[in-house]
């Protein structure tokens, strides 16, 4: 609701001031937006009371999938030559009107909901707890349930000696009598077990006494299973699992993620051709050899791939034992090391990106020889394949570039790429971009 008014407020708003009719086209259009944008938002389960706490999920999701939705509708609009029926002006005006509206509720639901949950707002449900001895006192979970409304009339704790015997000894019995009676006079419609996920016998045991109840009965994961079940879980068939390490990116970010790279490297091919042109001259020129250089590389997931190179040395090292460049180095040719100081020399990895083996922006690839050696040396060196490896990264725009001399200097490059991979957003993606061309117009030190 908050949506479909502040759009079509700026929409109206539009109107007024460039003094144009949008028509009823625009409107039905805006009015497809909208409910589209709902519809995909619902699905992904944005409207759940936990998730509208989350605010940076928020605005990623309402970013992406308003986006999505607008370019989706722009495609389908030029596909059937309809495009020019519509006011550019208008269009803009609903987008921008559309995503700042909720992006303002979204942090107006997030501190209502905070304040809610943490002063007990929501409706109070009255609950019994059995829990092993010291459980109830410890359980992160039970915590959380209190703060959601859940009150517990009466705590029964169950000792070890209690569970000690064959079957149900004496003493449980006479506590298991006790809670029969208080459901039944309270009029309690739930029965929590807080136990070691690991003392099935225990378990199973009083499930089979509450039979008597027709209340449900719920187990409360202990804190060793709640870890992993606080991640997302997923629907298989009659089973489930729980996704203990999601993909660095999702299906969504990694629709983005290609997209920019197309659209960057494709300009990129273009507006650079004529230097790159003169550059495969100015090769052929300086030295014997081929103009371009093919090195194999790992990519995403640790795939080998030919990376491009503008060929910088007299040698064309791609075997088990490649030597990294230094300063000075004898083996570079004169224009080498001004396309190596300049950068000049990466421009044919656009085309690595067009393929899909790179991508603009992301951890640098090393030479499959070098991986070899730095993941004996160096702790979760592999992650920097959880993505596609860029022309540029995180790293490089940090001042970690060319030469890697001493393990250390490797370890900060490898803690940059964790860091992007981790903290990854298309606009990170679009500042690392632009920061690159400045590193390598103003600081131009690499060799």
């Amino acid at each position: 609701m908050v949506l479909m008014l502040a759009s079509y407020a700026c929409l109206a708003g539009y109107s007024i001031f460039a003094g144009v009719s949008l028509g009823g086209t625009t409107v039905g259009v805006a009015l497809l937006a909208t409910l589209n944008f709902i519809a995909i938002m619902a699905a992904r389960k944005n409207y759940r009371l936990r998730r509208l706490t989350q605010i940076a999920v928020q605005f990623r999701e309402t970013i992406s999938v308003w986006g999505a939705v607008f370019g989706a509708l722009a495609l389908a609009g030029f596909t059937m030559k309809v495009s020019s029926d519509f006011s550019r002006g208008g269009v803009i005006a609903f987008f921008a009107g559309g995503v700042l509206s909720i992006l303002c509720s979204r942090l107006l639901v997030a501190g209502v909901i905070s304040r809610a949950v943490a002063n007990s707002w929501f409706v109070r449900r009255e609950i019994v707890i059995i829990a092993e001895q010291g459980y109830s006192l410890s359980s992160a979970p039970l915590r959380e349930m209190r703060q959601f409304g859940y009150r517990s009339v009466k705590t029964f704790e169950i000792s070890t000696y209690e569970l000690s015997g064959p079957g149900i000894t004496s003493a449980l019995r006479e506590k298991l009598a006790d809670v029969i009676s208080t459901v039944r006079e309270r009029q309690i419609g739930e029965i929590y077990l807080l136990f070691s996920w690991t003392n099935r016998r225990a378990i199973d045991l009083l499930l089979d006494a509450l039979t008597v109840l027709p209340v449900s009965v719920h187990l409360v994961p202990d804190e060793s299973t709640a870890r992993y079940l606080r991640n997302p879980v997923v629907a298989i068939g009659s089973s489930w699992t729980a996704e203990v390490r999601r993909p660095p990116l999702t299906r969504m970010e990694q629709w983005l993620k290609r997209s920019f790279d197309v659209a960057v490297a494709s300009v990129a091919i273009v507006l650079l051709l004529p230097i790159m042109v003169m550059t495969a001259l100015l090769i052929k020129l300086d030295s014997r050899g081929p103009v371009f250089f093919r090195q194999t590389r790992n990519g995403f997931n640790g795939r080998p791939f030919g990376i491009f190179k503008f060929r910088t040395m007299r040698v064309l090292e791609n075997g088990a034992s490649i030597k990294q460049a230094t300063r000075d180095d004898p083996r570079i040719t004169a224009v080498g090391r001004f396309l190596r100081k300049s950068s000049i020399d990466e421009l044919p990895q656009l085309f690595n990106v067009l393929i899909g083996d790179m991508s603009i922006v992301g951890p640098r690839p090393h030479a499959s020889a070098h991986n070899s050696e730095y993941e004996k040396l160096i702790a979760n060196y592999a992650f920097r394949h959880h993505v596609k490896p860029g022309i540029t990264g995180w790293a490089q725009v940090n001042g970690l570039r060319g030469e890697t001399r001493t393990v250390d200097l490797m370890q900060r490059r490898v803690e940059h790429d964790i860091w992007y991979i981790n903290n990854w957003n298309i606009i990170l993606d679009a500042k690392i971009a632009v920061r690159t061309i400045a590193v390598s117009l103003i600081h131009a030190d690499a060799y």
